[in-house]
């Protein structure tokens, strides 16, 4: 598959201005999705975060593979990052992301005071590539509509300062992308969450690396679903879609399968969580 190369305008701007923005900010809040842990990190973050303290934050956690989950968790904290996983849709776990930033914070605002420096609000800054859930979160943190959320990558457009409590402030960014994607399976993976389109990759390419990987890490997550069997022998991706179109009763288009409407069933199915619970990269890249 060729370079995936992708950095709009807004993207290059946003870098911009989190360089810009760094010395207000505190901590930096990372998110990044539990069902591609790795994928979803954006490796330019390094270059603008220099020694802030870095909360690493899985979102999604109820679409990911929990055991894979725990392994990731692991994997970053080994790293050295403090790390906890949420689901964005309980609105009791978004408490404890407050409360371990302050606890990372503690000492610093302690040597503040101990300075005669006057009180204030910790600042967060919120970063993370499209579609990991930052405007879902940063709503969910501050008791309100703070943001204007969507299932659709690059919703977030400007930054902005949001009061969580009397203590604690979020600064907003939009989703940044890096501008290329050296290895494939990284492209690959990030679709899958959504966070980069389809239409950027060749379709059937993404299928059937999903369906692969499903068949051989998830073994029965696919055939449950459509009331099939996939062996990965000869012409196994032609018997799939074949028996897909079957199971759903999607009708042929003279005389063929409609692997157009096949995918879409496919890919609708994934990311409404119906095929099941599921982590597209194993904690040992």
């Amino acid at each position: 598959m060729a370079q995936i190369q992708w950095f709009p305008g807004h993207m290059a701007k946003a870098k911009r201005e989190i360089s810009d923005k760094m010395k207000l900010i505190d901590i930096v809040i990372e998110l990044v999705d539990a069902r591609a842990p790795y994928s979803s990190k954006n490796p330019l973050f390094n270059s603008v975060i220099n020694n802030r303290p870095r909360l690493i934050v899985l979102t999604k956690e109820d679409l990911a593979d929990e055991s894979m989950t725990k392994q990731w968790l692991a994997y970053y904290q080994n790293k050295g990052y403090y790390a906890i996983s949420v689901n964005l849709h309980n609105f009791n776990e978004y408490k404890k992301i407050i409360q371990v930033s302050k606890d990372i914070l503690k000492e610093k605002m302690a040597k503040e005071a101990k300075k005669g420096l006057k009180p204030r609000a910790m600042r967060a800054m919120i970063l993370g590539i499209p579609n990991v859930g930052k405007s879902t979160f940063i709503n969910r943190l501050a008791k309100r509509k703070a943001t204007v959320t969507g299932n659709r990558p690059g919703v977030t457009k400007a930054q902005q300062i949001i009061k969580v409590d009397k203590d604690f402030e979020l600064f907003d960014t939009p989703g940044v992308l890096w501008p290329k994607f050296e290895n494939e399976n990284i492209a690959k993976n990030i679709a899958l969450i959504g966070s980069i389109r389809q239409q950027i990759l060749p379709r059937e390419e993404l299928f059937i690396y999903a369906v692969e990987y499903l068949i051989k890490n998830y073994p029965g997550l696919v055939e449950k679903r459509y009331n099939i069997s996939v062996d990965l022998q000869d012409d196994w991706v032609e018997k799939c879609y074949d028996e897909i179109a079957l199971n759903r009763k999607i009708k042929p288009v003279r005389g063929m399968t409609d692997y157009e409407r096949v995918m879409d069933v496919f890919f609708n199915d994934l990311f409404d969580g119906l095929i099941g619970k599921i982590t597209w990269e194993f904690p040992n890249v």
